[in-house]
């Protein structure tokens, strides 16, 4: 198992509400070192963290995670270099259409993977720090799963929709000429609710137009 030694180059990066975040570089990637605050009265959220990354990576979810130490003080996972959505959304234009609609539909996609599994990411509703946009790619990225948890009522998506239809992104992709029915999504989310299928959420995307 590789150890924090082989990670070059470690600088602070930032901090959440739980975790303090640091860079470096790891076999020639940039990589993020995670670990717990000591102030965080949440505790194990490290070792949720990474239990959850592992199955969520092989679902083509979130940023690759690369080791951890086994007491789970931290882990090392991939950097994703790109703005948040809310950030991207407000630098793009009208003609970047097209791509925002793509995107969207991905973090659907995500979404109704991890309600598959019943697995609850939380924050989908609000997650202004929570998707990543790709620079490389242009592709999303969901980061921070330490609130990860099971549940027989998963609701990613339902969250994404309501996420969209709020005032302030249902105005910012309007500005980009992209049109969502709030009434129309709010029954097709209810319908989704009660039977999480491909059909239903095939429904909740075609009404981002």
């Amino acid at each position: 198992m590789p150890t924090i030694k082989q990670v070059k180059n470690i600088e602070y990066f930032t901090k959440g509400h739980r975790g303090l975040l640091y860079k470096g570089d790891y076999k020639k990637e940039k990589v993020v070192i995670k670990t717990e605050r000591k102030e965080s009265q949440a505790m194990g959220r490290v070792e949720n963290e990474v239990n959850y990354l592992k199955i969520l990576n092989e679902k083509g979810i979130g940023p690759k995670l690369y080791f951890y130490d086994k007491k789970f003080t931290y882990f090392v996972y991939e950097f994703i270099d790109g703005p948040f959505f809310p950030i991207f959304l407000e630098h793009c234009t009208k003609k970047n259409k097209v791509l925002i609609k793509k995107i969207i539909k991905q973090v659907f996609i995500q979404c109704f993977r991890m309600d598959k599994i019943k697995t609850n990411k939380e924050e989908m509703h609000h997650p202004y720090k929570h998707i990543l946009i790709d620079n490389k790619t242009k592709k999303p990225v969901l980061v921070d799963f330490e609130r990860c948890h099971k549940s027989l009522e998963p609701k990613n998506v339902t969250q994404f929709c309501t996420y969209i239809i709020s005032d302030f992104i249902s105005k910012a992709l309007k500005d980009k000429g992209i049109k969502v029915n709030r009434e129309k999504m709010i029954k097709a989310a209810k319908r989704y609710k009660k039977d999480i299928k491909k059909q239903n959420l095939d429904k909740i995307i075609s009404l981002i137009k």
